[in-house]
């Protein structure tokens, strides 16, 4: 594909101003990868200045690049093709597109599905080998559901939803439209409840619902567990990485982002746009406001306020935690200093 077509099917998303209008360069594009493994014939992006040494050293053919003209200037130089935006990383993503979309398989119900028929199914449906549908399921249109997923009883799959391989969604959960479900994730199933006794763990039967909002993606191997009472709710447009644990009765806003790993105990809330690092972990009944960032690793065990960055287990504004970790590597050299004193004071 030419440069000259790229620009033009990446519309008005691109900055007017390009290289390309130079009408004896206009190169053709293969393909596109990161900027430190290009090579002639492929397109790559620049997300700042801070990696501007790329420019002088790459062999993409094309660059998208921040609407900086320094940066421009040195990709003119070297003969690079450059389209200018101000969100290089989005406009990447959408060249990406370009090239690959992702395999999706023809309309069909494979024969070793088994479909309850009391199950509804929309038109355009796929649903692949060995699915198996229980009582009561409402699929909607378009939905793609891969090999050996699993949907218990009444639960609900919105238009175009995709369930990759091996997912499994428990009885009335509600999966909106256009979310995607990745392998091994499992939507829906009992929430950890147990009463104490003096005989025993009492079992708390999880009588709620899951509800996933239209546009969710949960990555491989989560876990979004029912309530025993009420509804788990996960907002629209959120995004769920890999091996992440969301408890029973937590609610969680719209354009959330929780990085792999991270986990919620029950009850938890979360505002609009909150994002959770890898491994964060989060006490039960916690509030976290909107747009609040928790750090990588970081236990919060206490409100967070909306827009707040956090840090540290237990989790602490992130300028006390630069302080608290400028502190501590110091230790030795204060522990050192307090012996000195220690000695000093015993020899008076």
């Amino acid at each position: 594909m030419k440069f000259s077509e790229i620009f033009q099917k990446l519309g008005d998303a691109a900055v007017s101003n390009s290289f390309s209008d130079h009408k004896d360069h206009d190169p053709e594009i293969t393909g596109v990868v990161a900027v430190d493994e290009a090579t002639v014939g492929t397109m790559s992006y620049i997300e700042g200045a801070k990696f501007a040494n790329f420019i002088g050293k790459t062999r993409a053919s094309a660059l998208i690049l921040p609407q900086d003209e320094a940066l421009q200037a040195q990709a003119q130089e070297r003969g690079i093709a450059w389209i200018a935006t101000p969100e290089p990383r989005l406009l990447f993503a959408r060249a990406i597109a370009l090239f690959y979309q992702p395999w999706r398989p023809l309309r069909e119900i494979h024969p070793t599905a088994v479909i309850h028929p009391t199950a509804k199914v929309g038109d355009a449906v796929y649903i692949g080998p060995h699915v198996v549908v229980q009582q009561g399921v409402e699929i909607g249109n378009e939905v793609c559901i891969h090999p050996n997923v699993v949907i218990y009883p009444d639960a609900k799959i919105g238009d175009r939803t995709i369930l990759h391989a091996n997912c499994t969604i428990h009885e009335r959960t509600r999966i909106g439209a256009d979310c995607v479900i990745h392998s091994g994730a499992v939507i829906g199933a009992e929430g950890f409840g147990f009463v104490p006794t003096p005989t025993g763990w009492v079992k708390i039967e999880q009588s709620g619902l899951t509800i996933l909002e239209d546009g969710v993606e949960v990555g491989c191997n989560s876990a979004i567990d029912r309530p025993s009472v009420g509804e788990t709710r996960i907002g629209h447009n959120t995004k769920i990485d890999n091996l992440v644990q969301i408890g029973h009765g937590c609610q969680i806003g719209a354009g959330c982002v929780l990085a792999g790993q991270s986990g919620m105990a029950g009850g938890v809330k979360l505002g609009n746009g909150v994002i959770l690092a890898g491994q964060a972990g989060i006490a039960n009944q916690v509030k976290i406001g909107n747009g609040a960032i928790v750090s990588a690793k970081s236990g919060v065990h206490s409100n967070v306020a909306p827009g707040e960055i956090v840090c540290g287990n237990p989790s602490m504004p992130h300028k006390t935690y630069l302080k608290v970790s400028a502190v501590f590597k110091r230790l030795p050299e204060m522990y050192q200093f307090f012996k000195q004193l220690q000695r000093k004071s015993n020899h008076q």
